[in-house]
C-alpha cells in the first residue's frame, strides 16, 4: 500500500524514475479497487457505485500517466514513448514489454537510480 501512496503524494510527478516494483504495485492496487468497485455496482445495482467509480478513474488518470512516465524514463526512454499505447492492440504490448524491463543500473539522464536511493547505509531513504 506504501509503493501506491507514493505514487498518489507524487501526484503530478513526471521527472525523475520509478522502480517496477512502484509501477506494477500501483497498477495491481487499482486493480483491486476497480475490481471491488465493479462487484459492488453489480451487485447493488446502484448508480451511485458507477459515479464513484468514475470519479476514481478520473482522479487516478494523472498518476497512472506519470508513473507510467517515470517508468519509462527508468529504462532510459522518453516519456514520449507512453503515446504508443494509442496504438490498438500492439501498443498496449510494447508498454507492458517497457513496463516490465529492468530498469538501467546507476544514474542516467532522468536521474539517479531508484534502487539505490532507496537505502542509505541500512537505513530506509524514502522519498515518496
Amino acid at each position: 500500500m506504501n509503493w501506491y501512496l507514493a505514487v498518489l503524494k507524487n501526484y503530478a510527478g513526471f521527472s525523475g524514475r520509478a522502480r517496477r516494483t512502484e509501477y506494477w504495485m500501483f497498477v495491481l492496487v487499482n486493480f483491486v479497487i476497480e475490481l471491488v468497485l465493479s462487484i459492488i455496482r453489480t451487485a447493488s445495482g446502484s448508480s451511485i457505485i458507477l459515479i464513484i467509480s468514475s470519479i476514481y478513474a478520473l482522479a487516478i488518470l494523472i498518476p497512472g500517466i506519470a508513473v507510467g512516465v517515470r517508468r519509462l524514463h527508468d529504462t532510459d526512454r522518453s516519456g514520449g514513448w507512453i503515446f504508443i499505447g494509442l496504438i490498438p492492440l500492439v501498443g498496449a504490448i510494447v508498454l507492458i514489454v517497457f513496463f516490465a524491463t529492468a530498469g538501467t543500473q546507476g544514474a542516467n539522464r532522468f536521474g539517479e537510480d531508484p534502487k539505490r536511493a532507496e537505502f542509505v547505509g541500512n537505513q530506509p531513504n524514502y522519498q515518496g
